[in-house]
C-alpha cells in the first residue's frame, strides 16, 4: 500500500524561533521526519571565516528542545542542515554539545550520526590541479591556489544522498554540515521512495518555515506531505494561510531563473508545475521534474581574512550639512589621508553610508531626499585592528569639528547615540573560495556518534 509521507518543518532557520502549538498540531498526524535547516551564506562569509553560529545558544536550544522531546520518543528522525550556521567542523561540534546537552536534561538516549562537509585544503588543490574546479558564475574569478592556502575553513554542500544513507543506517538524529538547503527535506521523501523532483521542489518551499504562507514567516511551522504524484502544504497556524500564490510565489524565491534550479548533481525543472488548492489552505503541486546531471559537482565555500573594522554610527540634523554632506564626506576622508601620507592607501579604505538619504542604494538611488535629519556610519577597514581604529578615530574627530561653508556654530556636526562612539568590529572575512568541484571519488564522511 502507497503511503503518504509527511514532514514537518518547524521553522526557517534553527533558532529563529516558532509557537510550540504549532509545532504540536504537526505531531497530532504522523510525521515521517522533522527537519530544519539551520543554515546560509545570506549573511556573507563572516560567520564560516570566524567560526561562530548565526543564532545564539540559548536560541538554537530553545527550537531543538522542542524538536528533539517530540520525535526522539516517537523515533521520529529529527535532520538538521547546515548545522550551526556554515555547517563548518566547529559549528557543527557547537550543535552537538546542545543536543547533548537536552539528551542529558531530558534522559533521552540517541542514535546520532554526524555527516562532515569540510574539505581539507590539499583535497580542493588536488581537485584544482585535475581541472575539476570551475567558477560558479563569470563574475566569480578563477580559483587559484593561494587563495585556497590561505583559506582555512573550506566546505561543501552535499546533495541527499548522504543524509540517505543515514537514514539507512538508522540514525534518530542527524546533524549535516554544510547542506544545499533542500536536501535534507528532500531525503526524507527519497528515502521513502517517493519521486526526487517533488521531494526537492517541497524541501525549497519547507526550508524556509511557514514564509510560503499568508502572512508569510520564517518563525512558525509547516506541513509538507508527499504522495506518489504530487505534494501538499499547509500551514500549521490557523493565523496563516497557504494558498496557490503564496506557494508559487515562494517557488520564485532566491533562484536566478524562474523555473530552472540547479542542486548538487541535478537540476530541478519547474516550468510545467501546477499550484492547485486541494482544499482551503490545503494546496496541492506537480510537475516538478528531477534531471540528473552528467556531472556532479558540488557548491564549495571558504572565507579567509582579509583586514579588521571600525565604525561610527552617529546622526546629523543641521540642514546646511546635510545639503553638502557628501562634498563635506570626501574632504573629510581627503583630510584624513593627508594625515596619515605615511601610510600607504592601498592598507585601508573609508567608507560613509547616509541612511535616510542613499544608505541602502548608494549611488543607484532616485529618490529625491525629503528628509530633516541622516543617520549616518563611517567605517574604516585596514590591515590591522590598531589602524583601523586610529584611521577611524581621526575621521570622526575631523568630521565632528569640521568647518564647512555656511556653519552657524562651532559645536560638534555629529550626534553620537553611544559612548564610546569608536567600535572596533574586528576581523573581517572575504569569500575566497565560491565555486564548483567534480566530485571524483570524494564523499561527506558519516560518523555515528
Amino acid at each position: 500500500m502507497n503511503t503518504d509521507i509527511r514532514i514537518l518543518s518547524p521553522c526557517g532557520m534553527l533558532g529563529y524561533g516558532f509557537p510550540e502549538q504549532s509545532f504540536l498540531r504537526g505531531m497530532d498526524q504522523e510525521i515521517h521526519g522533522i527537519v530544519v535547516d539551520a543554515g546560509s551564506t545570506d549573511a556573507g562569509p563572516h560567520k564560516l571565516g570566524a567560526g561562530v553560529s548565526i543564532v545564539s545558544k540559548r536560541a538554537a536550544k530553545k527550537d531543538l528542545d522542542i524538536m528533539i522531546a517530540g520525535g526522539v520518543p516517537r523515533g521520529i528522525p529529527i535532520i538538521i542542515g547546515s548545522a550551526g550556521g556554515s555547517g563548518a567542523a566547529k559549528h557543527v561540534n557547537w550543535t552537538l554539545d546542545i543536543i547533548q546537552e537536552i539528551l542529558q536534561e531530558r534522559n533521552l538516549q540517541a542514535n546520532i550520526s554526524v555527516i562532515w562537509a569540510d574539505f581539507t585544503q590539499e583535497e580542493v588543490v588536488q581537485a584544482r590541479r585535475e581541472g575539476r574546479i570551475h567558477g560558479l558564475s563569470p563574475n566569480i574569478p578563477p580559483l587559484d591556489e593561494a587563495a585556497i592556502r590561505e583559506t582555512n575553513s573550506i566546505v561543501a554542500q552535499m546533495g541527499h544522498e548522504p543524509i540517505v544513507e543515514a537514514l539507512h543506517g538508522g540514525a534518530d538524529i542527524i546533524v549535516c554540515g554544510r547542506a544545499y538547503d533542500p536536501s535534507p527535506f528532500a531525503a526524507i521523501g527519497i528515502y521513502h521512495g517517493k519521486d526526487p523532483g517533488l521531494s526537492y521542489h517541497l524541501g525549497k518551499i519547507l526550508e524556509c518555515g511557514a514564509l510560503c504562507a499568508e502572512p508569510g514567516t520564517t518563525k512558525d511551522s509547516i506541513l509538507g506531505t508527499i504522495t506518489d504524484d504530487a505534494f501538499l502544504v499547509q500551514s500549521l497556524n490557523p493565523a496563516r494561510k497557504c494558498s496557490p500564490t503564496s506557494v508559487a510565489a515562494h517557488t520564485f524565491y532566491e533562484k536566478e531563473h524562474p523555473y530552472i534550479l540547479h542542486g548538487p548533481g541535478f537540476t530541478l525543472d519547474l516550468e510545467h508545475c501546477r499550484f492547485e488548492e486541494q482544499k482551503e489552505g490545503v494546496v496541492r503541486v506537480t510537475g516538478s521534474r528531477f534531471i540528473p546531471a552528467d556531472t556532479y559537482n558540488i557548491k564549495l565555500e571558504g572565507a579567509r581574512l582579509v583586514a579588521y573594522r571600525t565604525f561610527v554610527v552617529a546622526g546629523i540634523r543641521d540642514p546646511i550639512l546635510i545639503g553638502k554632506l557628501e562634498e563635506v564626506e570626501a574632504l573629510v576622508k581627503q583630510g584624513a589621508q593627508d594625515y596619515y601620507s605615511d601610510i600607504p592607501e592601498s592598507d585601508y579604505s573609508i567608507h560613509f553610508y547616509n541612511y535616510g538619504i542613499n544608505g541602502v542604494l548608494g549611488s543607484k538611488e532616485l529618490e529625491t531626499f525629503r528628509g530633516h535629519e541622516v543617520g549616518v556610519m563611517f567605517e574604516v577597514v585596514a590591515k590591522t585592528q590598531e589602524l583601523a581604529s586610529s584611521l577611524c578615530a581621526t575621521v570622526r574627530s575631523t568630521f565632528l569639528h569640521y568647518g564647512y561653508e555656511g556653519r552657524k556654530s562651532t559645536a560638534g556636526n555629529l550626534a553620537f547615540p553611544f559612548a564610546p562612539s569608536d567600535i572596533e568590529f574586528g576581523p573581517v572575512y572575504e569569500f575566497s573560495v565560491y565555486h564548483l568541484m567534480e566530485m571524483s571519488g570524494e564523499s561527506f564522511r558519516i560518523e555515528r556518534i
